[in-house]
């Protein structure tokens, strides 16, 4: 007689088998069904997990299951909070090499039109992310405020899992007449420091600890806010004056004219580009990646 359920090898017809080798098992928790990208699992049919987090394994040829689990959880609370559509560039730096920490979680194709890193100079890539020799290292986003990003609306981020006193440039660009973006430390001493296209909107915050997610970035033309951990530090209403810069952002130094320049040691767990935050995407965006960073157990 042919079984709904059978717990042995007699059964024929099983729906649901717990042996090997059935031929009309529809679900099988044997080993012929060990074959994922997630790793070994005995599920028949599409693996588990998002898209997107999937294109991203994939395209960095990620293979620790706790690393997998991670991106697709980061995917899943991004989408889940609303910010996903807002992100330009997302750089996990999973995976320990510099052939997986390039790749945008957001846009996984190895081409500058879909931002991929390209690193230069003295990078240490780890399972911890990747550590900027402070002396020639940056690395190229291909992301601009020319291109892509709107004037009046970008966040930059920037996982730090170190501290400094020394000024460096986290990430930006700068083209003539002191046009500019950056994100920096110790500018003056102490402070956490951004600038959105001039010098008259400019926005700092004194910040001792230079650890965490660090970012800043303007939701409006009269709404500039820096933030650590998803914090508010301080906020502007300083309007933008002058033109977008036209020069690629790069991460580890500022991009001064095409030439790297300020280069930090500050090592990064993580970065991102994106369209403007408010308050509580930001909380929230600080939510799903120190998740993200707990789970690899490099969280600060």
């Amino acid at each position: 007689m042919a079984n709904t359920i059978g717990w042995g090898q007699a059964a024929v017809n099983n729906t649901i088998d717990w042996g090997k080798g059935k031929t009309n098992n529809t679900i099988g928790w044997g080993a012929i069904y060990s074959s994922s990208p997630y790793g070994d699992t005995d599920l028949v049919g599409t693996p588990p997990g998002d898209a997107d987090a999937l294109a991203f394994i994939s395209a960095a040829a990620i293979t620790s299951p706790t690393q997998k689990s991670a991106i697709d959880k980061l995917v899943v609370d991004l989408k889940g909070y609303g910010i996903w559509s807002k992100m330009k560039a997302i750089y996990p730096f999973v995976g320990g090499t510099a052939a997986q920490h390039k790749f945008n979680l957001k846009n996984p194709v190895d081409s500058d039109a879909a931002f991929r890193l390209v690193f230069n100079g003295g990078w240490t890539h780890s399972s911890n992310g990747a550590l900027p020799n402070g002396t020639n290292a940056y690395a190229n986003t291909f992301v601009s405020h020319s291109s892509i990003l709107p004037l009046n609306s970008f966040n930059y981020g920037y996982y730090s899992r170190g501290t400094s006193t020394a000024f460096s440039e986290l990430m930006g660009s700068y083209e003539l007449n002191l046009r500019y973006t950056q994100l920096c430390v110790n500018d003056p001493a102490s402070n956490l420091t951004g600038d959105a296209f001039s010098i008259s909107s400019r926005i700092s915050a004194v910040n001792l600890n230079f650890s965490g997610l660090l970012s800043y970035g303007r939701l409006n033309a009269n709404s500039l806010s820096i933030y650590r951990n998803g914090n508010v530090l301080n906020t502007s209403v300083a309007a933008v004056t002058g033109l977008a810069p036209v020069p690629n952002v790069y991460i580890g130094a500022l991009n001064y004219l095409g030439n790297a320049s300020f280069f930090t040691t500050l090592p990064c767990a993580f970065s991102h580009i994106s369209d403007g935050l408010t308050d509580t995407e930001a909380a929230n965006y600080y939510t799903a990646v120190q998740t993200f960073q707990t789970t690899l157990s490099r969280n600060v």
